[in-house]
């Protein structure tokens, strides 16, 4: 029986595709563990992102064969579910009796984008990655935001936090893009940007007010993607202030 049809069968007819919905098996291997092969799965998504994981790459990279690493997580999909919750733990959700709901959910907001730039393959996978909102991680960040809203007064917390992670979620999709195509670049980020203006302020010629923001490549790159974060950050959270009556 090949290793593909051992992990076939015991997902069975009818079980749900996700590593939360499948029983842990007890390791073999008592120096391969699931949290080291988690670990070392996230320092090769940072390096070189998700197409370049393979179970192959990972066993060589921990010095044990792909079957090895099927004892601990039976598929790639599973791996990614696990390793999107573990950079969840890195998120920050000040705790619900903060004096100023506005400041702790701005503060969580950006809590995530930083840790979406750091693991830029992140926020992509989040709506990809199988069941992966049932990781305990994942799970006890939605909480302590859930607790957050109920206790600013929102009736339906779901519903705040389903907005602020839309915001949260979609701005470090494309900031994540792009930081990617610089490390590609082996530029830093200014001079790339000073690299592409010409090219982009001639496409941009005749749009005014395209060719109005091309005029001169901005002296702080990472300054202005704070500055874009912030202000629609700031928007959804008023928005959500106004819902609320205050």
């Amino acid at each position: 029986m090949t290793a593909k049809t051992s992990r076939n069968e015991s997902q069975g007819r009818g079980s749900i595709p996700s590593v939360w919905a499948r029983r842990r098996r007890e390791p073999d291997q008592p120096a391969l563990s699931r949290a080291a092969i988690v670990r070392e799965a996230v320092v090769m998504l940072d390096a070189d992102g998700i197409e370049a994981l393979s179970m192959r790459k990972l066993g060589a990279r921990l010095n044990a064969g792909a079957t090895s690493l099927y004892r601990h997580v039976a598929t790639k999909d599973e791996l990614l579910e696990l390793a999107v919750d573990e950079v969840l733990a890195e998120v920050v959700v000040p705790a619900a009796d903060a004096a100023d709901w506005r400041a702790a959910v701005t503060e969580a907001a950006g809590s995530f984008r930083a840790t979406a730039l750091r693991h830029p393959w992140l926020a992509p996978m989040l709506g990809q990655a199988g069941l992966a909102y049932l990781g305990p991680n994942l799970m006890a960040f939605s909480e302590r935001l859930a607790d957050l809203f109920a206790a600013a007064g929102f009736p339906e917390p779901s519903r705040a936090i389903d907005t602020l992670l839309a915001y949260a979620i979609g701005m470090s999709v494309s900031e994540a893009a792009w930081l990617t195509m610089v490390a590609r670049s082996g530029e830093s980020e200014a001079d790339f940007v000073a690299r592409l203006m010409p090219t982009a302020r001639e496409a941009a010629a005749d749009h005014r007010h395209l060719a109005d923001s091309y005029a001169a490549p901005p002296p702080d790159p990472a300054g202005l993607r704070d500055d874009k974060f912030a202000y629609g950050l700031d928007i959804v959270v008023e928005g959500l202030a106004r819902r609320l009556g205050g």
